[in-house]
């Protein structure tokens, strides 16, 4: 895969580099890890738990509109308002809880869903050979990973939406991750009898994705249909649906995903489903293949709380490119703290 255009680095290490300056002392300890800090980069979580880093709650209005600056830089326009909109989703949520207090698990106690308690932290030196920057709290996680000459990672991306459908006066209703939905069951309900038989791998469906939130992808065949084994219009709907995960990336980084996706040719990727296949139904379902595992799943809360997840299985936070062999035996900038 190409190198994204220098633009785009050059965007992020602004914005990280900008709000960085605009915090103190005791913001910066928690704001600031050396690079590549491989057991803290790697711990990622979409529930709503203490997480490292430097919270909305803890910013002024200018450091918290300077970190949404930053999480805007490794999104798209539509990206960064599913983002945006996941985030203020917990006012809602709070809201259907009727405002309970206290809240077990949260990261400041007696707080309830707080759309503050999103943790933002930079590794490194923005734009430095090697950096890397998250933002992290319930239902969202970005995790890039910069290296200079080598390319970008920007996975795990985690969106989740509870609700996933929450009704609007009138007859709308906002779903942050509408597409990702109504596609999988777009292309499972267009199987035939026989490929669904491949496709569907249970019944029932899984009361979460099924990797979690693990540092890494579990190795393993991958399960479902064959892309190859589906028609010219079903392969159209799977493009979409992989898209719709890509599309979350800023343009120009997007397409160098899709070249690499596609770059392993589309009949390579595989197609699963667990669950019911009508709207309402819990279900679940994910696309695999060497470089891409997307998964979805809308079980909980009566299949109105949903989780959604693009990874690499070869190089999740950077690690195809902070390889020894990808490097030339050189180390990656250890940063300042």
């Amino acid at each position: 895969m190409d190198d994204p255009p220098q633009a785009l680095l050059d965007r992020m290490a602004a914005a990280a580099d900008d709000w960085l300056g605009s915090l103190g002392p005791g913001q910066l300890a928690k704001a600031r890890y050396d690079f590549p800090a491989p057991e803290e980069r790697t711990r990622w979580f979409y529930v709503p738990v203490e997480q490292g880093g430097l919270p909305l709650a803890e910013m002024g209005p200018v450091q918290q509109r300077l970190a949404h600056r930053l999480l805007a830089s490794g999104l798209s326009r539509p990206g960064y308002v599913a983002a945006a909109t996941v985030m203020g989703l917990e006012n809602v949520l709070d809201a259907i809880e009727e405002w309970q207090l206290p809240y077990p698990g949260r990261a400041v106690p007696n707080r309830g869903r707080d759309p503050l308690l999103y943790f933002v932290s930079v590794f490194g030196d923005p734009g430095a050979e090697a950096w890397g920057w998250r933002v992290g709290g319930h239902h969202l996680a970005l995790n890039y990973t910069v290296a200079q000459g080598r390319g970008v990672s920007a996975s795990p991306l985690f969106l989740g939406a509870n609700p996933a459908a929450a009704a609007m006066v009138g007859v709308g209703a906002l779903r942050p991750l509408a597409e990702e939905e109504d596609l999988g069951r777009r292309l499972v309900l267009s199987l035939a009898p026989g490929q669904l038989a491949a496709a569907v791998m249970s019944e029932v469906a899984p009361d979460d994705i099924l990797e979690t939130n693990r540092p890494a992808v579990e190795g393993g065949p991958a399960p479902g249909l064959a892309a190859d084994r589906m028609t010219p219009e079903q392969r159209a709907v799977l493009g979409r649906l992989v898209d719709q995960y890509l599309g979350r990336l800023p343009d120009e980084l997007a397409g160098l995903e899709a070249q690499r996706v596609s770059g392993t040719g589309p009949e390579a990727l595989r197609f699963a489903w667990a669950g019911g296949c009508q709207p309402g139904q819990p279900h679940y379902y994910r696309v695999q293949g060497a470089r891409l595992l997307i998964e979805y799943d809308n079980v909980q809360g009566g299949a109105n709380h949903a989780h959604s997840v693009w990874r690499d299985p070869a190089g999740d936070f950077g690690a195809a490119l902070l390889s020894p062999a990808r490097r030339g035996g050189r180390s990656p900038s250890s940063g300042r703290r």
